[in-house]
């Protein structure tokens, strides 16, 4: 029952939080539940009232500080300076933007929104087609949610399974770069077949470029591994990444207003409480399916049927990418990764690879239609069509959903980092 009016809150377009909160609520109301009401009130505060959980608005606030400040063209030309001598340059400037960018806001809509109004005018002028630099764009975004530090990660670690934050951290840098690698690789080969070749600007320093991009990407590097180090929590780092992009925005570049704050610290409000909110009524519905045993139940009934972990992952990801379709990423994650958490455990697969194999799927969510954010987002930038996007898009998908066969069927290139490090 509960699942089937879920089901229907969705499909007529009930937000994800007040669809969860309300199916409970009617669930609650109809069974025997005493104190009903303060029972979804208690665990809604409970799913939040969390010290770790204070890292995701930080984060997102950072993120936010470090956009104000200016920095995307430090960060273009930080990439062009390492792999702006490729045929096909400033295709491949877009795509380790990306990976760059990723260390600064863990997030793909704020990466193709901010390197995308930057990259797909500037790329059309040089002779790319316009959907081909949409799609490019919506494609290496999703580099920006893989490579720490990253949001999902940590909501996916801190408040769905109790897995090590840092080493999903270490277990996101390969497949970010095999992603990042796979995508030059595509454009490098298409730009043989196509012969494209833009004009190097004569006046580009790279030495100078090098220069302008140290302090950008100082950030993530001491973020990722003053945690990876022991020396700070996640949340202890968030909160130093907000103080560093307030002086370089502030004092370094003079690029953010005082005047600006405001407005900087609502928009990173309004998303932190879209996330949090959801984490809130997930929270209460987690209770209620574990007080009625339904996660065993449904990890009693897999595992009779179900005997080999790659049959297990390969139905994950076949779900995963069907679920990635319509719901939000956040949102898929928190409802189904409880239920299929404890079944890869008890199949032994690896937490950390699952942890990490779960969020690429769902981050290829975001550029598939019909409900892809960041394919909203790219479209709304260059006014392609989605049509004409989703073709240019396919092949860059292809290539996407490769390096997810890789990282699912050879776990080594998820864990060979942790174990290292030693988590």
């Amino acid at each position: 029952m509960i699942y089937g009016l879920l089901l229907i809150a969705l499909i007529i377009g009930v937000p994800i939080a007040f669809a969860l909160a309300g199916t409970l609520m009617i669930f609650m109301l109809t069974g025997d539940f005493p104190y009903h009401i303060r029972i979804v009130a208690q665990e809604m505060f409970s799913g939040i009232r969390s010290f770790p959980l204070l890292a995701i608005p930080l984060f997102i606030l950072a993120g936010e500080l470090m956009n104000a400040a200016g920095i995307t063209s430090r960060i273009i030309d930080l990439a062009n300076a390492i792999v702006g001598r490729l045929k096909a340059g400033l295709a491949h400037v877009n795509i380790w933007a990306s990976v760059i960018f990723a260390g600064l806001s863990g997030s793909a809509i704020a990466d193709t929104s901010s390197l995308g109004r930057v990259f797909i005018p500037e790329m059309e002028s040089h002779g790319y087609k316009r959907d081909f630099a949409t799609a490019l764009t919506a494609a290496s975004s999703v580099i920006g949610p893989i490579i720490p530090p990253s949001i999902p990660v940590i909501i996916y670690a801190l408040t769905v399974t109790g897995v090590s934050v840092p080493g999903l951290f270490l277990a996101g840098v390969v497949p970010g770069l095999l992603l990042a690698l796979g995508l030059s690789a595509y454009v490098y080969l298409l730009a043989g077949k196509t012969h494209l070749q833009e004009e190097r600007d004569a006046r580009f320093s790279r030495r100078k470029a090098l220069m302008r991009g140290f302090i950008p990407v100082f950030m993530p590097v001491f973020v990722v591994g003053s945690i990876l180090l022991g020396i700070v929590t996640p949340t202890e780092a968030a909160a130093f990444a907000v103080v560093y992009a307030l002086v370089v925005g502030l004092v370094l570049y003079r690029s953010i207003k005082i005047k600006q704050l405001p407005g900087i610290f609502s928009r990173a409000m309004t998303d932190s409480a879209i996330i949090l909110i959801i984490i809130a009524a997930v929270s209460a519905g987690n209770w209620l399916l574990t007080f009625n045993r339904i996660p065993n139940q449904i990890t009693d009934t897999v595992l009779a049927y179900v005997t080999s972990p790659w049959t297990f992952l390969i139905a994950c990801n076949v779900l995963l990418l069907i679920v990635g379709l319509f719901l939000e990423g956040t949102a898929a994650m928190l409802v189904l990764v409880p239920i299929l958490h404890p079944i890869a455990i008890s199949l032994g697969i690896d937490p950390t690879h699952f942890g990490i194999v779960v969020i690429f799927n769902l981050m290829i969510g975001l550029i598939t239609p019909p409900l892809g954010l960041c394919l909203f987002v790219s479209d709304a930038i260059s006014g392609v069509g989605m049509a004409r996007l989703t073709k240019a898009l396919i092949p860059m998908l292809m290539v996407e959903l490769l390096v997810l066969m890789l990282i699912t069927f050879v776990p080594t290139l998820t864990t060979i980092l942790p174990r290292l490090a030693g988590y």
